[in-house]
């Protein structure tokens, strides 16, 4: 039974994860097996050490699934640069993290001039109070739960007093986790008050996609319901 009040669970798998030379394909692969959204890591090599993709994958992307709301998660420096690119080609939601802007103020607005959802992310060594004047902004917090930028890492579950700091501030607010989310560590994000799940080679990797995301959505409605009933 899903939630019905303030927040709702949403699953996001991480394409990062995918065949990047079947995208689309896969894309289209998460939708069918139930996913709310899909996440989209964008990387600079300059923020962070890696490097993705930019606006034009994305704006490729968009015709081939037209129905899936695309959810950038943008790790880059001047994230300003990028934002009417990132619209232009059919994004939804822009999460820069805090620590790429001197001016994370000017950046909501520029986001939300363009019609698309704002975000404001942090990584692990970045305390939670830095986000907390900007959180009637924007329309969700990233609490990354591993270093950005570097894959395999393991789950930190020391981010989760991050969450529940947000959670008890903020009621109805959209709470995201991302980095080692899967079937063994998603308990502790839904009992913490996370209700938006990025996870990658958890979905992506499953042998079976929509029975992952389902346990996952069952365990956060359950989280949502049980907190719901103690408020």
């Amino acid at each position: 039974m899903a939630a019905s009040f303030g927040y709702t669970c949403k699953i996001g798998p991480s394409i990062l994860n995918a065949d990047l030379s079947a995208l689309a394909e896969e894309c289209q692969r998460m939708i069918d097996s139930g996913a709310d959204y899909l996440h989209l890591d964008v990387m600079d090599g300059h923020f962070v050490p890696n490097l993705t993709f930019g606006h034009p994958v994305v704006k490729c992307l968009r015709p081939k699934v037209p129905n899936a709301f695309f959810d950038m998660h943008m790790m880059v420096a001047n994230p300003e640069r990028w934002i009417e690119g990132m619209a232009d080609a059919g994004a939804n939601q822009y999460t820069f993290h805090i620590e790429a802007t001197d001016d994370p103020q000017g950046c909501v607005r520029k986001i939300k001039e363009t019609g698309m959802k704002a975000g404001i992310g942090i990584k692990p060594n970045t305390s939670v109070e830095t986000v907390l004047p900007y959180v009637d902004m924007v329309d969700l917090i990233l609490i990354m739960t591993v270093e950005p930028g570097f894959g395999g890492q393991k789950f930190m579950e020391n981010m989760m007093p991050k969450v529940r700091l947000l959670r008890e501030k903020f009621r109805d607010l959209d709470i995201e986790v991302d980095g080692g989310v899967g079937t063994s560590t998603i308990q502790c994000c839904a009992d913490a008050g996370a209700n938006l799940i990025v996870s990658g080679s958890a979905v992506v990797g499953s042998d079976n996609p929509r029975q992952t995301i389902s346990y996952m959505r069952m365990v956060v409605d359950e989280a949502i319901q049980k907190g719901q009933l103690e408020r």
